[in-house]
């Protein structure tokens, strides 16, 4: 079992971290994915997204599993019956008998996010590659360098943000200190908007995203003026920080 869960940490973690986190209008995901083929943040249903890290054909073979689940219960039932936490308990069941009888654990780690009526009515639930399900409020980081990007998302967060300024902290939380940002064509956006009819899902790419980045880039140099704490002239600063871990390379999904 250890050597299963070490093998299926190192997979993930060679894989790009994804951020998740509620907005004033919903839910927003966040990943940097050089590829335009394959996509690390889908729609599973009407108010249901989907995002992952590790291997691709692995986390989409999870993906499709689940809108196969929620088609068959919302034809079957109700659509209103089709939910992130049912989707999350088939998803724990499939990755925890996996984990436990086959030989390879699947190298993935998925969060399943439903956008409600309200913000309380919001959910995220975050899956690890052995079935547990842990039900975060608010963020939500996984990949290669998640406690990192995590640490630096909370310091930043707020409650009730609006979309560009939930962007920009996610970019700030998934850009190393000192690092550059990926470019727009490398940023793969979507979000869960509880304002959109019928349909809640949608990827924000294209000329409204460069106009978001914009937006958020305009609230990044206008902060500190607005916020910047008052401080003793003479005063050395602190020493700098770095996250830990190996640097990432993208080889991973």
């Amino acid at each position: 079992m250890r050597d299963k869960a070490d093998y299926a940490r190192k997979g993930i973690a060679r894989g790009r971290s994804v951020v998740v986190l509620q907005y004033e209008h919903g839910i927003l995901f966040v990943a940097p994915n050089p590829s335009r083929a394959l996509h690390k943040i889908s729609e599973i249903y009407d108010r249901i997204g989907f995002a992952a890290v590790g291997r691709y054909n692995e986390f989409e073979a999870l993906r499709l599993g689940g809108i196969r689940y929620a088609d068959i219960n919302g034809y079957t039932y109700d659509r209103s019956d089709v939910t992130a936490r049912g989707l999350a308990n088939l998803y724990a069941q499939n990755l925890g008998q996996i984990f436990t009888e086959s030989i390879k654990s699947m190298e993935v780690e998925v969060v399943v996010a439903e956008v409600g009526e309200t913000p309380e009515a919001d959910a995220i639930y975050r899956l690890t590659f052995d079935g547990s399900v842990f039900d975060e409020h608010g963020t939500a980081a996984m990949g290669g360098q998640a406690e990192a990007v995590l640490t630096r998302l909370k310091e930043r967060y707020r409650d009730g943000m609006g979309l560009a300024e939930a962007l920009e902290t996610a970019l700030t939380a998934l850009t190393e200190p000192g690092g550059e940002r990926p470019p727009v064509g490398q940023l793969e956006v979507a979000v869960l908007d509880r304002n959109r009819p019928h349909r809640k899902f949608q990827r924000l790419n294209g000329p409204r995203l460069e106009r978001l980045l914009d937006e958020a880039a305009a609230l990044a140099k206008a902060a500190p003026a607005e916020t910047a704490p008052e401080t003793d002239p003479g005063a050395s600063p602190g020493p700098a920080t770095a996250p830990e871990g190996d640097i990432d390379t993208g080889s991973g999904a």
